[in-house]
């Protein structure tokens, strides 16, 4: 029987690359339900190459046109509009496997509705742990939920812990299993590896002259925007501690940054009896996703192998936070807790949004989301209302900020 796959946010980096892995594995699985954005054309064009059963675009408008297309090419997909219709996508008949990989917080409640019917969940979504936490991590225990980490650097985490909780990740043992991490089976510490993006070198002194495309051009890896302005502030890196404390159960003292720029190692666990267990491969996302795919087996993902003899170095360093100030942000935040994470997250998805609107300057990003969370009352979340409602204030304070900043 083949498995039956959701994609949430299928145009997107993680969606085409987790489509890639499918096309070469036909034998395995096969496309149920796309969801997009507004990319109509692109959504259009997968329609046709993956024939699934149901595609669905927030922007209703986008819809229609849509189904304007398929229609016109006699394709028997059912089409759907509107932002419930996205976030209640997981709910299709028969699905298997859902792919998070809808960026930023619009992935939260598509997410955690695919991980309340219980079924295999591969998150590429982090903010949907880093706004959520603990709430997010009780659902998969309650519904018994399989959860995957498809980030390669939490991805490559799972494979460098001991076997045998990796091999118990499956509904409710993944998060028995991973409770308290650092103090089972001999494990020391965590080291997240991060490249330090396409401004590690520069000189800071012109970092506040940077130009959205300059802090697009990751040296590494072919992502969105979004997320490749996260990775030139180091911002993904602060979003992605938070989430390995909440994936993993593991304490920040157990968590450490390790800048690798050539982005070869994704990242290691430490044991207590001196040994360091890493995952290595080339700077692709479609490894981590067909690991997940398949987990526990292993199938083509279509990347080729390291080779080692054209490997000239592998270097490391630990991060300046003069330079990355939304690090040292992100850090502060997961020690603040309650519901300083999430208030992070959104001051950021408003100063990313500004910055590549060309609305600041880079270096204002920092300045942004440290006003809003200064500006904010830390609460505990105890629901998931009060998460969307923390979520919505603080884009309205950070937005606020940003206008402040456009009329200085």
């Amino acid at each position: 029987m083949l498995e039956s796959v959701c994609i949430l946010g299928s145009t997107g980096s993680i969606g085409c690359s987790t489509l890639e892995v499918i096309a070469k594995n036909q034998n395995r699985y096969c496309i149920t339900v796309l969801t997009a954005n507004t990319n109509c054309e692109k959504l259009f064009l997968q329609c046709q190459q993956y024939q699934p059963k149901i595609a669905i675009m927030a922007c209703k408008d986008s819809a229609k046109k849509l189904k304007r297309l398929v229609d016109s090419h006699g394709l028997n997909i059912q089409i759907i509009g509107g932002v419930q219709a996205v976030n209640q996508a997981a709910e299709a008949h028969d699905i298997d496997i859902v792919v998070a990989a809808i960026v930023g917080a619009a992935g939260l409640l598509p997410t955690l509705n695919a991980v309340k019917k219980g079924l295999r969940v591969l998150l590429a979504n982090k903010e949907a742990l880093v706004m959520s936490g603990d709430l997010f991590m009780q659902e998969v225990i309650k519904n018994k939920a399989t959860l995957l980490p498809v980030d390669s650097e939490h991805n490559a985490i799972f494979q460098s812990l001991p076997q045998q909780i990796s091999q118990g990740a499956n509904s409710l043992k993944t998060v028995d299993s991973l409770k308290n991490i650092t103090s089972l089976k001999g494990v020391n510490e965590i080291l997240l590896t991060g490249s330090g993006g396409p401004f590690l070198t520069e000189p800071m002194e012109g970092l506040s002259t940077k130009t959205p495309e300059q802090a697009c051009a990751h040296p590494n890896w072919d992502m969105g925007k979004k997320i490749s302005v996260d990775s030139a502030t180091m911002m993904n890196k602060g979003l992605e501690l938070i989430e390995a404390c909440y994936l993993f159960k593991a304490p920040l003292d157990k968590i450490k940054i390790v800048i690798h720029p050539q982005s070869i190692i994704h990242s290691m666990v430490s044991y207590l009896d001196g040994s360091v267990i890493a995952q290595l491969g080339n700077p692709d996302m479609k490894t981590p996703i067909a690991h997940c795919l398949a987990w526990p087996d292993r199938i083509d993902s279509g990347v080729k192998a390291l080779d080692f003899s054209q490997l000239s170095e592998l270097t490391f360093q630990q991060p300046d936070f003069e330079r990355f100030p939304c690090l040292a942000l992100a850090i502060e935040a997961i020690k603040t807790g309650e519901n300083a994470p999430c208030i992070l997250n959104a001051a950021n998805e408003i100063a990313v949004d500004a910055f590549l609107n060309e609305k600041i300057k880079f270096t204002d990003i920092a300045k942004v989301i440290e006003k809003t969370l200064s500006s904010s009352t830390f609460i505990p979340l105890n629901d998931i209302n009060q998460v969307i409602e923390t979520d919505q204030q603080a884009r309205i304070t950070a937005s606020r900020i940003v206008e402040a900043l456009l009329n200085d």
